[in-house]
């Protein structure tokens, strides 16, 4: 595990876009954005240029354009957030989110359904493992 700086908000937006879309000049990541939100160019530029600072991100000079792509992969980053949040929230707990999120957010009956495949699926790999 690399030991970054976590993200912002902003920033986490601008990686996720450049995650989808891959390597990408300022301009693409900012036209791709402004499809979902209203956001200025400068911005996009600024949160570029933190990822590359952050170690999320790198860019290369192609010609005149600055081309960005991601370092650190999205499922690095999501588990090192959400680790980070489970233990500054929960204590290092994963059960107290769980029933945050399920209780708060509420879960559809095809997520549900989806939930007891994956128990059901631990819990036949917790058998096979057992002595």
């Amino acid at each position: 595990m690399v030991d970054r700086p976590a993200l912002s908000k902003g920033e986490m937006e601008v990686a996720r876009t450049l995650w989808q879309m891959g390597p990408a000049a300022v301009r693409a990541v900012y036209q791709a954005m402004c499809e979902e939100k209203s956001i200025d160019f400068s911005t996009v530029q600024t949160y570029l240029r933190r990822l590359e600072a952050k170690g999320y991100a790198t860019s290369k000079l192609e010609g005149r354009i600055r081309i960005y792509a991601a370092k650190a992969r999205a499922k690095t980053v999501i588990r090192d957030t959400v680790n980070d949040l489970v233990e500054r929230l929960f204590g290092g707990e994963t059960m107290p989110l769980v029933r945050h999120l399920i209780e708060e957010r509420g879960i559809a009956a095809d997520e549900l359904a989806e939930l007891r495949q994956l128990i059901e699926r631990l819990d036949a790999s917790d058998q096979q493992e057992a002595p």
